[in-house]
């Protein structure tokens, strides 16, 4: 299960893994954010929020996962990860290199700095 929260009025979004990620998720996730992309051009941020990455429940949620990322990178400008493991700083290294979006990852308590760093720019 995925919690999707989107702030239209700072134009974020909140992904709170509980659980591994199903395929299910990430069409929630587009059905979510999708309109709100079309109508605005795009995202401030995204913020995975989440204590450790769960991993997928099978490879075609892996698949629909590095989908979204492909279709979404260049319409967010900022994405935090905060979390207590590794998971951030994998993300910061590995994503840079990979994506458009500017990445850095926080603690899993700071949230709320998260969220102001994406609004900084």
């Amino acid at each position: 299960m995925l919690s999707i929260t989107l702030d239209p009025e700072n134009a974020i979004v909140v992904l709170e893994p509980q659980g591994t990620l199903s395929e299910e998720d990430f069409r929630r996730v587009r059905a979510a954010v999708d309109p709100f992309i079309e109508l605005h051009g795009g995202l401030n941020g995204m913020i995975i929020h989440v204590h450790s990455f769960p991993g997928w429940d099978s490879l075609s949620a892996m698949i629909s996962h590095l989908t979204f990322i492909q279709d979404h990178h260049r319409k967010i400008k900022r994405i935090a990860v905060t979390s207590d493991s590794n998971l951030g700083n994998v993300a910061e290294t590995l994503g840079s290199h990979l994506v458009a979006a500017e990445i850095k990852s926080f603690g899993f308590d700071q949230l709320a700095d998260a969220q102001r760093w994406i609004l900084d720019t």
